[in-house]
């Protein structure tokens, strides 16, 4: 493969208490004493006593849906940046704790508006994707920030299903400077909508994390599970290749770079390491794909400085996620008016 003209590349390259708040909290959120944690015993349960279901984490963009899937899973399987709308895929991340196996389902942030021009097909996939993952799910979190409820959080409460247990989670907790503030407004929250539970937390925090889950589970219907005891995400590795990519490419360009503009792994393959027991050595070719050659600049960087550091960081995370040698070539390529064009979404991997 040589580059066109419009193509480069780079080879691998402190809380105050409120006993009123408290006994709230512990009413509408706490899992009841023994339901489990790190201390619990599980014994082996048969199929017929297992428990599985589909549970959808939505909410406006930016609002730490990745960062809370990938605690609940307990490694990497949704990229995070601080750009709107990183989650462009349905993402399922799997957690298998005792009797019951979690499906997680990571969605894109609802897009209440034009966030760039020539995006009206990439916008309008992103949101059929929310509006038909709701539609499957057993459970819904709805993920707001903790004390703040704005009015792109109230187009996406709109998009709700009737008769669905939705919970109502109050993310980045640890921000709130004074606990007895956060009170008036659990309950305002009441009144918006018959949330099943109501749920503070900080997705940084494990206890936090096993908390949540330990609410979570009696919703979930009792069925066999869906996966493999140790199954993490039904994604491929090829997939999260393009993902962890992606999320370089966000985290090292920031607002310079337009919100056009995604990752296409073009081959994926697996090499034999000459070390007996080795796993094999994984090469990946992707393409960055931008609308204009300007952005093409804006990746490469000063002397091709920034897509090296794109690639190299990609390696890197890859290599410690699939314990494995790993080498990441990238060019990137010029294809304007993609987002806007459904057969190109489609070739890029957007349903």
């Amino acid at each position: 493969m040589s580059p066109s003209d419009s193509d480069e590349q780079h080879p691998d390259v402190p809380a105050n208490a409120n006993p009123e708040l408290d006994a709230m909290l512990a009413n509408l959120a706490m899992a009841k004493k023994g339901q489990g944690g790190e201390d619990a015993v599980v014994p082996t349960v048969p199929a017929d006593q297992q428990r599985c279901g589909l549970i959808a984490i939505v909410g406006r963009p930016n609002v730490g849906k990745s960062t809370l899937m990938n605690a609940l899973v307990g490694q990497k399987v949704s990229i995070t940046s601080k750009k709107a709308q990183t989650t462009r895929h349905r993402i399922t991340g799997i957690r298998t704790d005792g009797d019951t196996q979690f499906v997680f389902v990571d969605t894109p942030g609802f897009q209440t508006r034009h966030v760039a021009r020539g995006t009206a097909a990439l916008n309008r996939n992103l949101n059929k994707t929310v509006q038909a993952t709701l539609a499957d799910v057993d459970v819904v979190l709805f993920l707001v920030e903790a004390g703040r409820f704005s009015a792109d959080d109230e187009k996406v409460l709109a998009l709700m299903p009737a008769g669905k247990p939705v919970m109502l989670i109050a993310n980045k907790l640890d921000t709130i400077q004074r606990r007895s503030d956060l009170l008036p407004w659990l309950q305002s929250m009441q009144g918006k909508h018959p949330f099943t539970e109501f749920i503070p937390l900080s997705a940084q925090k494990q206890d936090d994390i096993r908390r949540l889950a330990d609410i979570v589970r009696p919703y979930l219907p009792e069925q066999p599970w869906w996966y493999d005891e140790e199954a993490l995400t039904d994604r491929t590795d090829k997939f999260l290749a393009s993902e962890i990519i992606r999320e370089k490419l966000f985290r090292l360009t920031g607002d310079e770079l337009p919100y056009t503009s995604t990752v296409v792994i073009d081959t994926y393959t697996e090499e034999p390491q000459h070390q007996p027991g080795a796993k094999p050595m994984i090469r990946v070719a992707a393409s960055i794909i931008v609308e204009r050659d300007s952005h093409k600049g804006i990746v490469i960087g000063d002397k091709g400085e920034r897509l090296k550091r794109i690639g190299t960081e990609a390696r890197t995370e890859l290599e410690r996620l699939m314990d494995t040698k790993v080498f990441v070539e990238i060019w990137v390529k010029v294809r304007s008016g993609w987002a806007d064009d459904d057969t190109r979404l489609r070739t890029y991997g957007y349903e």
